[in-house]
C-alpha cells in the first residue's frame, strides 16, 4: 500500500485512479519475496502411455525439483513427483491448435515444466465431444537438469501436478468489480458496468508442498498469479487460496 500511495501522488478529490496502478504495486512487491508452486486451476488428466516401458513399471514416481524463486537460490527447493497420469490445464489441449498454439495437440510436443518432454498422441470424447483425458508418449533422456535434456527442442512449456499425490484446493479468482474504469462516467449507472464474472471458484489441484502453507501466505501460483492462503478458511485438509492480483494487467484486453 505504500508503493501504491507513492505511485498515484496527491489527487484530487474527483479524480479517477486505475486500478493498474494498485495491481502494478502488489506484482512489484510480491514477485521478488514469494515463493513458487504449481496449480492446475481446470484440471484435464492427462496420460502417459509409455510410462510403464520407459520408467519399468506403473507405479513408479519419478523424484522432481524446482527452484522455491528462481532468482533466489538461498531460499531452496521444493520437491514433487511425475507419475503415469497428471493433471494440466484444459486450455493446454486443442483438438485443432489455432495458428501459434505450442502447446498439446496430436503429434506436437512440449515440455512439462520442470520435468519430460512429451509428445500428444491423443484424445478421449465424452458422448457431447468433450475432452475428458489427453494421451501422450514420454521422450526418454528428456528430464530437465539431465545431461542431452535439451536434445528435443520445443516450443511450449506447460505446468502440470502429479494425480496421485496433488491435493485437491479451492481456488478463489477474484476480478475487477466494474468492466469499464469508469463505471460512472458521463453520467453513466454504475450498476449497467457490473462485472459479472469478478468471482470465480474453481476446483483445483496444487502441489502437496501447499498443505503446510500457513494461513495468509502468499505464492506466485506459476503461469497464473499471486495468491494467499485464505486467513479464514484455510485448513490443513481443506485448502484455500484466494487470487490477490494476476501476472500482468490484461484488463479490457
Amino acid at each position: 500500500m505504500r508503493l501504491f500511495c507513492e505511485r498515484i501522488g496527491v489527487a484530487k478529490s474527483d479524480s479517477w485512479i486505475d486500478y493498474s496502478t494498485l495491481e502494478g504495486a502488489l506484482r512489484d512487491t510480491l514477485e521478488p519475496v514469494v515463493p513458487r508452486a504449481m496449480a492446475v486451476l481446470e484440471p484435464l488428466l492427462l496420460v502417459i502411455d509409455n510410462w510403464a516401458e520407459t520408467m519399468g513399471s506403473e507405479e513408479f514416481l519419478d523424484p522432481c525439483t524446482a527452484p522455491n524463486h528462481p532468482h533466489q537460490p538461498e531460499a531452496g527447493q521444493r520437491h514433487f513427483f511425475f507419475g503415469k497420469t497428471l493433471w494440466i490445464e484444459k486450455s493446454d489441449y486443442a483438438q485443432t491448435p489455432p495458428k501459434g498454439f505450442f502447446r498439446l495437440y496430436p503429434g506436437n510436443k512440449v515440455r512439462l515444466k520442470y520435468g519430460h518432454v512429451i509428445e500428444c498422441v491423443s484424445a478421449d470424447t465424452d458422448a457431447l465431444g468433450h475432452v475428458t483425458a489427453v494421451h501422450a508418449r514420454l521422450l526418454p533422456d528428456t528430464k530437465s537438469g539431465t545431461p542431452g535434456s535439451d536434445s528435443v527442442k520445443v516450443k511450449g512449456v506447460i505446468t502440470w501436478v502429479n494425480a496421485s499425490d496433488a491435493l485437491p484446493a479451492e481456488v478463489r479468482v477474484y476480478d475487477r468489480l466494474f468492466t469499464q474504469p469508469q463505471p460512472e462516467a458521463d453520467g453513466k449507472n454504475f450498476m449497467d458496468s457490473l462485472n459479472l464474472d469478478s468471482l470465480k471458484v474453481m476446483a483445483a489441484f496444487v502441489e502437496p508442498a501447499l498443505a503446510t502453507a500457513a494461513k495468509g501466505q502468499a505464492f506466485q501460483f506459476e503461469r497464473h498469479g499471486y495468491f494467499s492462503a485464505d486467513c479464514v478458511d484455510f485448513e490443513t485438509g481443506a485448502l484455500v487460496f484466494n487470487r490477490i492480483t494476476a501476472l500482468k494487467d490484461s484488463y479490457g484486453k
